[in-house]
Formats: C-alpha cells, structure tokens, sequence
C-alpha cells in the first residue's frame, strides 16, 4: 500500500486527511512543486528550493519552526523509499494555510508529500509529435500570483478536460491580452530564426523550474533566449 506524509507524519495513501473546513479545499488558498526524483536525489533542487521559497514569501505562508527545505528533501526520498520508487519518481508537494473561515486560517502550512512512479522513456521525445490546440474558454491574469502553481488550477483542469475531449494532447491557455502563456501540463517554447522564443513572466505563464533550467543552459551556452508575449497568429 502506498505512504503519504501529512504534515510530517506517514499515512496510508488512501486515507482521508483534509479537514472540510481546510482552505485550500475551501478558497485554493494553497499552492503546489512538482518534482522530479531520479536514483534517489531530486533534479533541480535548487531551483525547486528557490521558487518554494519565493512561493511562501508571496503567499504569507510559514513553514513550522522545524521544517526547512533539507528536511523536506529528506522525508521526500524517504516516502519514495518506502513507495519503491527512488529510482524515478513523480513527487507532488502541496501546501495550504489550514483550517478556517476566510478571515480566519493559520499562517503555519500544512503541508502533502506524494509521490508516483514514473516510466524510464519519460525523457525520450515523442516521434509522432503532439496534437495541441488553443483552449478558447478562459484568460489568465498577468498580476503577480499568475506565475506560481496555485490550489486554484481550474482553468488548467478545465482545458486538459477540452484537451481530451478534442482528442488532443494538450491545450494552451491564453491571458487576457490574447497572447499564449502556457499548457496545462508545461511551458512554451518556440524556436523562430535560430531564436529560443518563450512567454515572458509578466504574460501569466507558470513560473517553471525546467523553464528557468532552458533558459539558464542557453545562455550559458551563448545562444538566444528571448522572453516577450507571443501571440497565437
């Protein structure tokens, strides 16, 4: 049977452990890291440390006086020890601001580890491409929330949802402007002239860590990344 930790403690995977009254089921006052494990380390675990951080920040959370990140990255590959699963793993780390009316609520987050199996060919390009397509029902705001991976994700549900229904892969999503932000499932990048072309931050795409991986390899490597609003046409 697969193990969750709830707040530090280790839990039957099947077993309830929200609260009705717990707001990020309430509000979608929460948010959420995806990571990656592989051979029992996470990849990119400075950047996930940065965005997490950043997250708390803009969001008024506060870890425990216990929790730090090292802790966090040790119950992570604990869970995944116990999942048999070190040695390629989807994790999911959520975060919500407790129990509580909408003036009420504790600034101390609760906080979810989970964590899956992932295929070895999950890396390997896909040779028959992707059917993808534009999710004409809603606009994201370009304020300064639209960058994190918030409890409120129902315009990304509700496209994979028209994804799959138009027998698509994935869909876009585009921001009030009419320009692209982002996929459900990923960040844009286009390849124009010799140019690596992806959706600035201010256009209300998710503020991805392999996003920030591409665009740092680039320029390292001396060649063109340019962040600006793409439009559909």
């Amino acid at each position: 049977m697969n193990k969750i930790i709830f707040n530090g403690k280790i839990l039957p995977a099947n077993e309830p452990v929200l609260m009705a009254d717990n707001r990020s089921y309430r509000y979608g006052d929460g948010f959420f890291e995806t990571m990656q494990v592989y051979q029992g380390k996470i990849l990119l675990e400075e950047l996930h440390a940065q965005r997490l951080t950043k997250t708390l920040a803009l969001l008024q959370f506060h870890l425990p006086v216990h929790l730090s990140f090292e802790k966090l990255k040790t119950e992570i590959v604990s869970l995944c020890q116990k999942n048999n699963c070190e040695k390629n793993a989807r994790i999911r780390l959520s975060f919500s601001r407790g129990l509580g009316g909408l003036f009420e609520g504790n600034p101390t987050a609760d906080y979810c580890i989970e964590c899956w199996p992932l295929e070895q060919n999950i890396k390997e390009l896909n040779p028959n491409g992707l059917e993808i397509g534009i999710f004409p029902d809603a606009r994201k705001s370009m304020d300064r929330f639209s960058g994190i991976k918030s409890a409120s994700f129902q315009s990304y549900a509700l496209a994979a949802l028209y994804a799959k229904e138009q027998k698509w892969n994935d869909a876009l999503l585009l921001n009030t402007n009419g320009n692209l932000t982002d996929s459900t499932i990923a960040n844009i990048f286009l390849l124009i002239n010799g140019k690596l072309i992806t959706p600035s931050l201010d256009q209300g795409c998710i503020d991805g860590v392999m996003r920030r991986h591409i665009i740092r390899v680039m320029q390292e490597n001396g060649l063109i990344v340019e962040e600006r609003p793409v439009h559909p046409g």
